[in-house]
């Protein structure tokens, strides 16, 4: 592409955005003005294409380190760097959006939020939202992580973080990086141990809830779980 018919596309892509938004876009175009971000005076339409085909999606560019952005011919370290400043921007913004904010007002920002932040990991992590007294969000914080198929997750420490934040109630999450949402056994076990401990410090565990991509997620809560869950841990604390 000539130098004039570049910068004449790249402007017409720039007033498609401010007329538009963002909504009228293809995941392509999105890409490809990110790109030019490091490199403005490259034509970036065949790398944006070319990273699709390699990622599979738009989510999963944003996911990729800058290592394996670079293996893309074209892609080089100026433009990986726009590419993970925009999107750990749009995390923080993201997370700073939930702060103060009522859970039972806004359950699908917290969702929204943990989509962002947890999808296309290559490693299981393990998330906790801490509420307060009126169910107001103080803070999203990611504890703990593991392998592909597990994360370690230590009460203990997930309790001190609830009692340092003086958090009345919890959410948890975590991904699955199969992106399968069913929950496992040690999932449902481990939502058992933490909301048993929960219940002697007087703390509740609201939801857990899973994530397996961009649109993809279990809420225990919504799926019946933490219902059973609570009658199960009832009965082992009235048999104490």
């Amino acid at each position: 592409m000539k130098k004039q018919d570049r910068n004449g596309h790249r402007q017409r892509l720039r007033e498609k955005f401010l007329q538009h938004g963002l909504s009228v876009f293809t995941d392509q175009e999105v890409l490809e003005l990110l790109l030019t971000m490091g490199t403005p005076r490259q034509d970036c339409k065949q790398r944006a294409r070319d990273a699709l085909e390699e990622f599979g999606s738009l989510a999963a560019v944003l996911e990729a380190t800058p290592a394996e952005l670079q293996r893309v011919p074209g892609i080089g370290p100026k433009n990986a760097f726009a590419i993970k400043f925009i999107h750990q921007v749009a995390r923080r913004f993201l997370e700073a959006r939930l702060q103060g904010r009522s859970y039972l007002n806004s359950p699908e920002a917290v969702v929204e939020y943990l989509c962002h932040s947890l999808s296309f990991r290559d490693r299981e992590v393990f998330a906790v939202i801490f509420l307060d007294a009126a169910n107001g969000i103080i803070a999203a914080k990611e504890l703990f992580s593991g392998t592909t198929a597990m994360s370690a997750v230590y009460p203990d420490r997930l309790f001190k973080e609830a009692l340092n934040l003086d958090a009345v109630s919890l959410i948890l999450a975590h991904n699955h990086p199969s992106g399968n949402i069913s929950p496992s056994s040690h999932d449902i076990n481990l939502t058992r141990r933490i909301l048993l401990a929960g219940m002697l410090l007087d703390i509740k565990v609201l939801d857990h809830i899973i994530i397996g991509g961009p649109s993809k997620w279990y809420s225990f809560q919504e799926g019946g779980l933490m219902a059973k869950i609570r009658e199960w841990a009832q009965g082992r604390i009235s048999a104490v």
